[in-house]
């Protein structure tokens, strides 16, 4: 019996696909709450405080001005629904209140482990869906709107956006994406950087099917590489194409004023003070 389950498992970790296409089809609202039961069972939480809020957004209007924050991305409008994953202490903290405790938590680290517990949580549940025949997509792009989902969502102090997937029936079968090989990840009793030359045969594979991947999306992005003088899957991720050091700069800085607009934390808010004097 262990093994069986073991291979269900393994076989739907190995069946994993991001999807960007989305049959119009409702999700009954049973399986959706069903499967954000199960998830939040079967998720760890740190001290079981459960420190995480799911927003469901199915309402078509409400879909629009979020597709709109997450750069008009066209899977958010297709999908039947999509799920903001935040790290809520609120909750948490109100009970302190109406119990007379002490209050707690509007601090760094009781935002990082509202974090890893809303991003703990956001994987159970899109396990959950693709075992029941779903498709998943996560939104890096929550953390670039953070600032305007919280508005949007109406989010109370001390709660706030960390990631979101859009949830609905495939009408993709994309190939499954690379992943570099088990040594890269896998270190034991230590962490052991391999020499140089190790290094980058680790990364070959990435480098050759990673670039071709971003050469097929069309003549325009490669004209765009060479305009960058962009020779090489490193130097595109890095470029203004992709993940430009200025933008992730800004979006850090975005994020922790927002952390400080929200409610968390004195240690951040004497940064942005110290900042802006």
């Amino acid at each position: 019996m262990t093994d069986e389950r073991g291979a269900v498992i393994s076989e739907l970790l190995r069946s994993h696909r991001s999807i960007r296409r989305f049959k119009t089809d409702p999700i009954e609202p049973e399986l959706i709450e069903r499967i954000c039961a199960d998830a939040i069972q079967g998720s760890s939480s740190s001290g079981n405080l459960n420190t995480f809020a799911l927003v469901l957004t199915e309402d078509p209007a409400r879909k629009a001005k979020l597709c709109a924050l997450h750069y008009e991305q066209p899977m958010i409008r297709q999908a039947p629904l999509l799920i903001t994953f935040c790290a809520d202490v609120h909750r948490t903290r109100r009970w302190l209140t109406l119990r007379e405790a002490r209050d707690n938590f509007n601090n760094l680290q009781g935002f990082l482990v509202a974090a890893f517990d809303a991003i703990i949580l956001a994987q159970s549940v899109a396990l959950a869906c693709e075992a029941h025949g779903l498709g998943i997509c996560y939104l890096g792009t929550t953390i670039d709107a953070a600032t305007e989902i919280a508005r949007t969502l109406e989010l109370p102090e001390t709660c706030v956006p960390v990631t979101s997937l859009v949830v609905g029936y495939p009408d993709e079968a994309p190939a499954r994406r690379d992943r570099l090989p088990l040594a890269a990840y896998l270190h034991r009793e230590r962490y052991q950087p391999p020499a140089d030359a190790d290094f980058l045969d680790l990364y070959a594979e990435r480098e050759s099917k990673g670039w071709q991947r971003y050469q097929a999306l069309g003549p325009d992005m490669a004209a765009k590489m060479a305009e960058h003088g962009i020779t090489s899957l490193a130097q595109f991720y890095t470029s203004d194409l992709k993940y430009a050091p200025a933008r992730c700069e800004a979006t850090s800085e975005q994020f922790s004023q927002l952390l400080v607009e929200q409610g968390y934390t004195d240690r951040l808010r004497g940064t942005a003070r110290r900042k802006q004097g």
